[in-house]
């Protein structure tokens, strides 16, 4: 979480004041509605847990005075930015037709993303190796991470709930693991149940640490009307840190594509709902019907509702997309999986890579009109 206090563009001359881990201090807390009705000459930014500041209990807090930003770890575009890799960025959102993309940038992409997959978009484990090439500072990186959040659940959280917390954060590599990815209270332990362990994972979502992503069975406007509150997949903020939590090995950047694959897909997963958290600051969904198919995440935009299904390698079998599709009729189908940029027929092939261009890439006026049901 990011607080502004003073608006505007900064200037070069002008005094910019930064209160990092500001929930620590409810004074701070309350001294930027004082910069920005008293002294807005100055610009003050915040940094800290949202979480930390619900519980501080500030005797009062600035109403009106801040501006909020949430910030995520870095998207995969942002990762090229700071790999230096600009250029393939901008030629990635300037497509202006759905063509496949030269095979000598695809091949190189998808090298990017192995990297990413394992780094994540922390800034300092990224920065590390980026520095160094070294993979296992780089996990060092992320292992310091890991072990400062169970410190952080011992000083924000009630005391009767860390335990707990803690056996819901260590299950979420093994409730990825399994091929129903739907999270079960069981996993965590064989006597949990939802009314001991809801408040657990409730600290865990409002901190940030996880994603959710929740069931819908019809999918109408809006999606979080018609979603199943008791059905959720849960997902970790970054799929860099998923590998560390997992102990996945770093070797497997240099075993081929089997990086793609670990987990049945788990990690292939965990990114797209880690791309698409960041670019729409929303909730997550996804559509099952009665266990017989289900596909991954669904997107709403004044468009309609467009259904995503995730393919942890080249395979072009969307049982569960087209089952979708036979329902619902939406504008367009999508696929992310390692295969090139291509549309077949009304599925429209997502490279993994391009995964923050869904849905739009689909839906662009540039790029002609999506298919229409029965083309």
């Amino acid at each position: 979480m990011l607080s502004i206090a003073a608006g505007g563009p900064i200037v070069p001359g002008q005094t910019l004041i930064v209160f990092d881990e500001i929930q620590e201090s409810n004074r701070a807390l309350n001294a930027l509605k004082y910069f920005q009705e008293e002294a807005n000459q100055y610009h003050v930014a915040a940094a800290g847990s949202l979480l930390g500041v619900s519980l501080s209990r500030p005797s009062s807090f600035p109403v009106g005075k801040v501006d909020f930003l949430e910030v995520h770890p870095l998207s995969f575009f942002e990762f090229l930015d700071a790999s230096g890799e600009s250029a393939l960025r901008g030629m990635l959102e300037n497509l202006r037709r759905i063509e496949p993309i030269p095979e000598v940038f695809h091949q190189r992409l998808i090298e990017l993303l192995k990297i990413y997959y394992l780094t994540g978009g922390m800034p300092e484990p990224l920065a590390t190796y980026l520095e160094t090439h070294d993979v296992r500072r780089m996990r060092q990186a992320q292992s310091a991470i890991l072990t400062s959040y169970p410190l952080d659940f011992s000083k924000h959280a009630p005391n009767a709930d860390v335990p707990r917390i803690m056996e819901v954060w260590r299950s979420i590599p093994a409730q990825l693991a399994r091929e129903n990815r739907k999270f079960t209270y069981r996993s965590v332990n064989q006597r949990a149940r939802s009314r001991d362990y809801g408040d657990a994972l409730l600290w865990l979502d409002e901190a940030g640490l996880i994603l959710r992503a929740f069931q819908v069975s019809v999918p109408r406007q809006p999606l979080a009307s018609y979603a199943n509150r008791g059905a959720f997949k849960v997902y970790l903020l970054d799929v860099g840190l998923l590998g560390a939590l997992s102990e996945l090995s770093p070797d497997v950047l240099l075993s081929g594509d089997r990086l793609f694959t670990e987990f049945h897909g788990a990690m292939v997963e965990n990114y797209v709902a880690q791309q698409i958290a960041a670019k729409s600051n929303r909730e997550l969904f996804y559509w099952s019907s009665q266990g017989t198919a289900e596909v991954d995440f669904l997107r709403s935009t004044d468009s309609g509702i467009f259904p995503l299904e995730v393919k942890a390698g080249t395979s072009l079998k969307s049982k569960s997309l087209l089952a979708y599709n036979a329902k619902f009729s939406p504008p367009l189908l999508s696929r992310a999986s390692l295969r090139n940029l291509r549309l077949d027929g009304r599925v429209l092939n997502y490279p993994l890579y391009c995964v923050p261009l869904f849905p739009e890439l689909g839906t662009s006026p540039s790029l002609g009109p999506p298919p229409q049901p029965g083309d």
